[in-house]
């Protein structure tokens, strides 16, 4: 089974409103489409993920031709949700997505992210029915296949390829603060919640992060 990390590229001439805006705003270092739903109607939502400026995010996608509602939530370690409700007809690129979704013989996996002006995906199936999903898509788009490779177990879950051990380190680590900042806890706080030495905590805090870190490069192509 083919797994396939694509890259979109999009004129500047030709970029949309919307799409500019995910992935070429001075004020959003990288938008996440985490989910979305695709209604039977002429709407459909989506939630995204955004780092930097929500506020600003927010203001300017209310503002674009086939957007209907935005909303926040809070933002916690410089993450904020967006809930976006549009019309796809409205907003091409977006509809691109949306038939390549439908297609026999692919899935189109997330998150899809956007950076750098940009967008990235994963896409399990075959390379020319997904060429295929993408012949309509507007003027200006690119498709470019970076990787392909056979789908690996955990791609899309990164904390499934832990330890047990290694899960509870993490998440009493998560409970005490241990990666707040500034640091509310150390490896000795960790230790005495697992009841091991701390030599012991690190050891597992460390695999579990060197794991989680690597499936997440791997899984967007950032290792060598």
């Amino acid at each position: 089974m083919k797994h396939l990390h694509v890259t979109v590229h999009v004129d500047d001439d030709h970029a949309p409103e919307f799409f500019e805006l995910l992935a070429n705003s001075s004020a959003i270092n990288e938008t996440r489409l985490v989910d979305w739903s695709m209604a039977a109607d002429e709407q459909s939502t989506l939630l995204y993920t955004v780092d930097g400026d929500p506020t600003t995010f927010a203001e300017r996608a209310a503002d674009t031709a086939g957007i209907d509602s935005v909303e926040l939530s809070d933002t916690t370690q410089g993450q904020t949700y967006v809930l976006v409700v549009m019309r796809p007809l409205e907003t091409p690129l977006f509809a691109a997505i949306q038939r390549a979704s439908t297609e026999a013989g692919l899935i189109v996996r997330k998150p899809i992210v956007y950076r750098n002006g940009t967008m990235s995906a994963r896409v399990v199936g075959d390379a020319s029915v997904l060429q295929r999903a993408l012949e309509d898509a507007p003027n200006g788009v690119e498709v470019q296949i970076d990787e392909i490779g056979r789908l690996q177990s955990h791609a899309n879950d990164p904390v499934g390829a832990l330890s047990d051990r290694q899960r509870e380190a993490v998440g009493a680590a998560l409970e005490l603060g241990y990666y707040t900042q500034p640091r509310e806890a150390t490896h000795e706080d960790v230790a005495a919640e697992l009841d091991c030495a701390p030599p012991t905590a690190s050891d597992h805090l460390q695999k579990a992060e060197a794991k989680i870190i690597r499936e997440m490069m791997d899984e967007f192509g950032g290792t060598a």
